[in-house]
C-alpha cells in the first residue's frame, strides 16, 4: 500500500484493454466524471498520480492498458482538529488509541489528514493499519486498530458476532423518574430517518438494546454508563433521545443543528466517551481489556 508523507493512503485505479485515451488526463476525467477536470489537472501538476512504482505521473504520459496507477485526493482546505490522540497500546497484532472529540477515524468528506488513522500511520509508520470498528466523530475514546492485514478478518468478526464487550460514558440530563428504574436495558426498533444524519425509532421487533446505570448525579446532570448489546447507528444517542435525556451537547438529537464544518465549537463536545472495551483475542488467544484516560464534565 502506498502512502504519501501525510500518511494518506492512495487509491488503485485499473486500466482496461478495451480502452483507448488521448492521455492519462483523458482517462482520469472520463473514469471520475463527478470530479472536474481541473482538479485532475491540479493533482497530476503535484505529483499525486503514480505509477505501480510509486513515480508521479504527467497529464500528458500515454494511456498504456492492463496496468494499475495509484493517486491521491487533494483537499484544499481541511478543518484543523486542535486535539492529540493518545497510543495506549500496541504490539505486533493491534494498536489501541484514545481518540479526541471531533476527529473522525477515517477520511471522509473534508477530513483527510485530519483523522485518526492517517495521523496514527505518519506517527507510526505502520502502513497497514486498519481500524476493526468506528465511532463517530463527536464520540471521544477507545479504537482499535489491526496492524496486520492478514489478521484483519479475525478481530472484526469479534464485533460481527458480538463478543466484545463495550462500556461507554455519558453526561445528559437528571431525571429524578428516570432513576426509579435504572437500572434498565432499553430496547427499540431504530432505522435510519429521512435524514441520512437521523436515526428513529419506529415500531416492530427491536433491533437494538442498552444496559443504562447510573454512576453519579450533579444537580441537574448526571453521568450514566451505557452497555451497548446491539451495534446500531447512533443507538446510545438515540437511546437517551427517546428518554427524554438526549447526550449533553448533541447536535444531532433532538434537533438537528447544521455543522459549522469550518467554525467547529471545541468548547461544547459531545458529552459521550467510548470509555472500555474487552475481547478474547483469537490470534494471542488471551483476553484484552483497555480503558480510556480520558474524562468527562458536568
Amino acid at each position: 500500500m502506498q502512502i504519501n508523507s501525510e500518511g494518506v493512503s492512495a487509491s488503485r485505479v485499473y486500466l482496461p484493454a478495451d480502452q483507448s485515451h488521448l492521455n492519462l488526463l483523458q482517462f482520469f476525467i472520463e473514469q471520475f466524471p463527478h470530479i472536474p477536470g481541473d482538479e485532475w489537472e491540479q493533482r497530476f501538476d503535484e505529483g499525486l498520480i503514480l505509477d505501480q512504482d510509486g513515480q508521479a505521473l504527467a497529464a500528458n504520459s500515454p494511456y498504456l492498458p492492463n496496468i494499475h496507477l495509484l493517486y491521491f485526493r487533494r483537499l484544499t482546505r481541511e478543518p484543523d482538529i486542535p486535539f492529540e490522540e493518545q497510543i495506549l497500546f500496541q504490539d505486533e497484532h493491534i494498536l489501541v488509541a484514545d481518540k479526541p472529540h471531533f476527529l473522525p477515524v477515517t477520511p471522509s468528506g473534508l477530513y483527510l489528514h485530519q483523522t485518526l488513522l492517517n495521523r496514527l500511520k505518519k506517527k507510526t509508520g505502520i502502513q497497514t493499519l486498519s481500524p476493526i470498528h468506528r465511532i463517530d466523530r463527536d464520540t471521544a475514546g477507545l479504537v482499535i486498530f489491526s496492524v496486520n492485514q492478514s489478521e484483519r478478518a479475525q478481530y472484526q468478526n469479534l464485533f460481527r458476532d458480538r463478543v466484545v464487550n463495550k462500556v461507554y460514558e455519558a453526561i445528559a440530563p437528571y431525571s429524578e423518574e428516570l432513576e426509579k428504574q435504572l437500572p434498565m436495558t432499553y430496547q427499540s426498533r431504530i432505522q435510519e430517518s429521512e435524514h441520512f444524519l437521523q436515526m428513529q425509532e419506529v415500531e416492530g421487533e427491536p433491533n437494538s438494546d442498552t444496559l443504562i446505570e447510573l454512576i453519579e448525579k450533579n444537580k441537574s446532570w448526571a453521568k450514566y454508563r451505557l452497555t451497548p448489546g446491539s451495534g446500531k447507528k447512533h443507538q446510545l444517542r438515540s437511546h437517551l433521545n427517546a428518554l427524554n435525556i438526549a447526550i449533553k451537547n448533541d447536535q444531532i438529537y433532538p434537533i438537528l443543528t447544521p455543522y459549522q464544518e469550518y467554525d467547529l465549537d471545541f468548547s461544547r463536545p459531545l458529552q459521550l466517551l467510548a470509555y472500555g472495551i474487552e475481547f478474547q483475542d483469537p490470534i494471542i488467544e488471551e483476553l484484552r481489556s483497555f480503558k480510556s484516560l480520558q474524562h468527562l464534565n458536568f
